[in-house]
């Protein structure tokens, strides 16, 4: 078939031949741009054309000496247009839309949690000093980037509720983008470097006999940490974890760490349960105390950390006056709601803090919390 015969307004034409690498990519992408217009084949039509075989004829008449090669015949008879842009599914339907009118029947993605980075917001992004940010030095050619950039905007999105951890794509290759990527001495894709917060502890200054890195700083104000780890989901979420300060879950959510209150509290509540089983009077009154010391420590608790502490003395409270039958119907109420998923994302991660807390009420550690927490009260007496 002639793409020039008059059989609907607009030709998209590709050549293919044989099995090379390009020609293979390009092939199933190719079948889905089809299938993307096939409501609209009055409108437009998505042609294949083998200019190495039968349509050797027509590859002659249009100049086609690389395989694959693109073009763009509007209908009208005219000279076709040389397709030169991204080969992706999402570029060549853009283009297809553009040139036609006719929108594609591809849903949407949903909006990004990777950041992308350039030039004009390298500054404003990755050098807020409030910010932990994992920063992706990658070029558009590289396979190795692209294998890794559905992995990293998985991550992205487990880590989209914590605003001040973030991770960002840094086009490399891009010119505008280059004299960043020099004052990193980014020579190979991809290249991840971690820029932490102004009051991180794992932030830090180059030293001084590395007088180039010490300039960088000095305009720049961060000193990037390079991540050297795999490049796996699992192993992403362990480092920002351990360099955010924070307790996300492989593949969204919360783990099972997030609302613990390391140390004295966990103490206390391990400690409360030693009194569940002893003597009505006397382990209600230990009970008691344990309850009022966590009263006291509250006060001393940060902002971020009020809710979970909270929980841990309404947990406190609920086990002095019901023993452990409340602790068990509470942990299956919570446990079963966190089955369901049923609610919004943020009042799932409360019932897993909650769910977390509970866990620290267990007697088996017990006796190692017991004489630490009573050395506590007689401090506080």
């Amino acid at each position: 078939m002639h793409p020039g015969v008059d059989i609907a307004r607009f030709v998209a034409v590709t050549y293919l031949r044989g099995p090379g690498r390009l020609l293979t990519n390009l092939a199933p992408i190719y079948e889905q741009l089809g299938d993307a217009f096939a409501h609209a084949k009055d409108k437009v039509s998505i042609i294949k054309v083998d200019a190495d075989g039968q349509g050797k004829s027509v590859g002659a008449k249009y100049g086609v000496s690389g395989f694959p090669t693109l073009k763009w015949f509007n209908g009208d008879g005219k000279d076709p247009e040389e397709y030169n842009g991204g080969r992706e599914l999402d570029d060549l339907a853009t283009f297809v839309s553009k040139k036609s009118g006719v929108r594609s029947n591809i849903k949407p993605p949903p909006p990004q949690a990777v950041v992308s980075g350039d030039v004009d917001n390298f500054r404003e992004v990755v050098m807020d000093p409030k910010k932990d940010v994992l920063v992706a030095f990658t070029a558009p050619w590289c396979g190795h980037c692209k294998n890794m950039k559905p992995i990293l905007e998985k991550v992205a999105q487990t880590f989209k509720p914590e605003k001040n951890c973030v991770i960002v794509n840094f086009d490399a290759d891009a010119a505008q983008n280059k004299g960043i990527a020099k004052d990193y001495s980014i020579g190979s894709y991809p290249t991840l470097k971690f820029f932490p917060r102004s009051d991180s502890p794992f932030s830090s200054s180059p030293l001084e006999s590395d007088t180039s890195s010490q300039k960088v700083f000095a305009n720049y104000g961060k000193h990037p940490i390079p991540y050297n780890q795999a490049r796996t989901e699992a192993d992403f979420v362990a480092f920002l974890n351990e360099h955010c300060g924070t307790n996300r879950a492989v593949g969204g959510g919360l783990n099972d760490l997030a609302g613990r209150l390391k140390g004295t509290w966990d103490e206390m509540a391990a400690e409360l349960m030693t009194f569940v089983t002893g003597a009505e009077k006397e382990g209600k009154a230990r009970m008691t105390e344990v309850v009022n010391l966590m009263k006291k420590e509250l006060e001393l608790v940060k902002a971020e950390e009020q809710f979970a502490a909270k929980w841990y003395i309404r947990a406190s409270e609920k086990i002095s006056n019901g023993t452990e039958e409340w602790l068990e119907k509470e942990r299956k109420r919570l446990n079963n709601i966190l089955a369901k998923a049923s609610l919004a994302p943020e009042k799932l991660e409360e019932i897993k803090i909650k769910a977390n807390i509970l866990a620290a009420f267990v007697t088996k550690k017990a006796e190692e919390a017991k004489e630490k927490v009573e050395q506590k009260i007689k401090e506080e007496l």
